[in-house]
Order: C-alpha cells, then sequence, then structure tokens
C-alpha cells in the first residue's frame, strides 16, 4: 500500500481507503457488528489506514461500529467523518434523503456527537456532507476553521452528493481549499473529475481530489451484469435496462487495461484514478474480504501508462463507440445546470429528487 497527502495538511491517508457506509447501515445488504469489524480489520491487515464514515449512516451506528473496531488501532489510521444531516429530529423513509443542517452552529454541535460515537477527542478529516453551494457561508466556515485550530479536527473536506454532479459545489471547495473533495469519478463517468482537475489547475489550489464509486456501481469490477442488475436490493436495482447493456458493452472496450496476473480490471479502474496526481484516495464499495484483498492491491498494481490514458481518454470522448444513450445523461446540480453549462460539459441538470444519501 502506498499512501499520499490531504491538500495542504499534513493527514496521510492509504491510497485505498475504506468507506464505511457499507457498515453500520442495510444500504449494501445487511451484515451483523461482528461482520463489519471484521472487514474493517481486514481492511487494516491490506494495508488500508483512511477510513470514512458518516454521523448519517445508520443514524450514528456506523460510527459507533468504526469507533469500536479501530479502537485499538486509533493512532496508526486516519478518520474521517461527514456532517450535515439532521436525523436527530427527523425518521429515514426508505433510502430517501434525510433534512440537511448546515450552520456553524449545527457543525460544531454535530462534529462533538460524532466524536462521542467514536470513541475519540479528534478526527483526521472532517467533511460537509452532500451540501449546497448556498448553504455553505461564512459562519459554516469560520466554523471549520475554529475546529482546526482547536485541534478537534486536522483537515477539513466536502463530500458532494449524492450521485454525480455538484459542479458548483466541487469548484467552490477548491477555490476555498478544502483539504478534499469527495466525488463520483470513475471510467465511465469521467466529466465531474475532468472538470476538477482543470480548476485546480487554473487556481493553483492543493485541494485534493477523493473518488468513491470507482467500479462504477459494480460494472467495472464486473459484480453487475444485465442479468443480475435488477434483482439487487439497492438503488442499481432501479436503474434504466440500458443503463447495464451499454456498461457491458463499455466495459469489453476497456479489456486492454487487464495485465494476466499483474492488474485485473477492478484494480485497473482504481489505478486509473491513482494515476492523476489530485487523487489522494479513491473508496471503493467493499462487499466482503476478498474485495478488500484484491482492491486494496490496486495501490501496487502498475498505474496506467500514458499511452493507456490516452487510449482511454479517446474512447471516453467517442462514448466507447456505442451510439444510443444509456438513460444516465444528466448531472446533479444546485444552481439549475448553470454549473453544468458553464463547464461546456453536454449533459442536463437532473430534475429528479436527490435521491439518497450516498
Amino acid at each position: 500500500m502506498n499512501y499520499r497527502t490531504l491538500g495542504d495538511s499534513d493527514v496521510e491517508v492509504s491510497e485505498v481507503g475504506f468507506g464505511a457506509w457499507v457498515v453500520g447501515t442495510d444500504w449494501w445488504g445487511d451484515r451483523s457488528k461482528e461482520d463489519s469489524i471484521d472487514l474493517i480489520h481486514h481492511a487494516i491487515e491490506q494495508g488500508i489506514t483512511y477510513f470514512d464514515t458518516g454521523d448519517v449512516y445508520g443514524h450514528g451506528h456506523s460510527e459507533e461500529v468504526v469507533g469500536e473496531a479501530l479502537a485499538e488501532y486509533r493512532d496508526e489510521v486516519t478518520l474521517a467523518t461527514k456532517v450535515g444531516y439532521d436525523f436527530y429530529n427527523n425518521p429515514q423513509a426508505g433510502h430517501g434523503e434525510l433534512p440537511k443542517e448546515m450552520t456553524g452552529e449545527w457543525v460544531r454541535s454535530a462534529t462533538e456527537k460524532s466524536l462521542d460515537r467514536l470513541g475519540t477527542d479528534h478526527v483526521e478529516l472532517l467533511q460537509l456532507h452532500n451540501a449546497n453551494v448556498d448553504e455553505v457561508d461564512e459562519d459554516v466556515l469560520e466554523a471549520l476553521d475554529e475546529l482546526k485550530e482547536e485541534g478537534v479536527v486536522d483537515a477539513v473536506g466536502w463530500a458532494l452528493g449524492p450521485s454525480i454532479g455538484w459542479l458548483a459545489e466541487g469548484d467552490m471547495a477548491i477555490t476555498e481549499e478544502f483539504d478534499s473533495v469527495q466525488l463520483v469519478w470513475n471510467l465511465f463517468e469521467q466529466e465531474v473529475g475532468n472538470h476538477f482537475l482543470d480548476t485546480i489547475e487554473e487556481t493553483g489550489s492543493s485541494t485534493s481530489l477523493v473518488p468513491r464509486v470507482p467500479h462504477s456501481s459494480g460494472l467495472l469490477n464486473e459484480q453487475v451484469t444485465p442479468e443480475t442488475g435488477h434483482d439487487l436490493d439497492d438503488h442499481r436495482g432501479f436503474r434504466p435496462d440500458a443503463w447495464y447493456e451499454t456498461g457491458w458493452e463499455k466495459l469489453e472496450t476497456l479489456r486492454f487495461l487487464e495485465r494476466d496476473g499483474e492488474r485485473t480490471m477492478g484494480q485497473a479502474a482504481i489505478a486509473y484514478l491513482l494515476s492523476h496526481d489530485a487523487v489522494a484516495s479513491v473508496t471503493p464499495t467493499f462487499h466482503t474480504r476478498e474485495d478488500i484483498t484484491e482492491w486494496a492491491a490496486a495501490s501496487d498494481v502498475p498505474k496506467l501508462s500514458d499511452e493507456e490514458m490516452d487510449r482511454v481518454a479517446d474512447l471516453y470522448e467517442d462514448n466507447f463507440g456505442i451510439d444510443r444513450d444509456d438513460g444516465m445523461d444528466e448531472l446533479r446540480s444546485s444552481v439549475g445546470g448553470d454549473d453544468i453549462a458553464a463547464a461546456g460539459i453536454d449533459k442536463q441538470p437532473s430534475s429528479g429528487p436527490r435521491g439518497s444519501a450516498d
């Protein structure tokens, strides 16, 4: 495992991180607390030191599980959490998004509650969870600065979502020199990541990018096929048929990224993201110990060569040679699509609900 630093901070993260939305919730299948702790300990054995949870996951239960699992390793790991949802006063209705709360006072009080559940006096990274650009005012920024000055957090980040898009939010985070921006980014969904790379270059910002969903919700690691898709009991079961069908066709054009005995497709998907200098860590959605073993090793497989990166870019520019829509030609926007238009991206702003929190 290799390690990188978040932004201008001294916070070190493993190149492959553990997204703890899979523990303490039923969003990705039911598992016992013991099984969740076993997954976390196996991740540590594979060199993973970056663990990313959030207060809304399981209404605090994920933080409790992560805190218990990491208690004996606390000085050896980087712990991140997120705040911004008011689950204290609102019941969860399925996987729908809860009301948000984004004030300086809320950030501080929610962080203190998170620390209690995690069993620690500080976290290395505190992230605003799916905040809209107009919600992050001077009051919120001041609260984050104060928490850093007090040593309660070492670095601050902005987790974008749910789903893919939120260009205005990411651009603000980069301009304000947040230490990290978490986003959806993978070989099949490149526009947002590429846009933020441009923003970082244009502004000279030190902000690090932390991609999630590197396997495009299971297509790039071949855990989802056109035949199995609608049998899934999570959000992927509601994707349009064309998403599965075109995704599988796109996958076949990327087989050149596999190297027998050196790099699986699942590892190549992560290695592609790590080939960008601005990326600090990639957080796949681990389901099993086998996932952890394979994908943690992506830190050590050959990064994509310049030739491979150019070939990927050409394929993406040509929609992988596919001349039909996959039914997912939208990006999320909190500003009516003005950010999408300003970025020159040929996508429509989503008109649907925000969706679930991760």
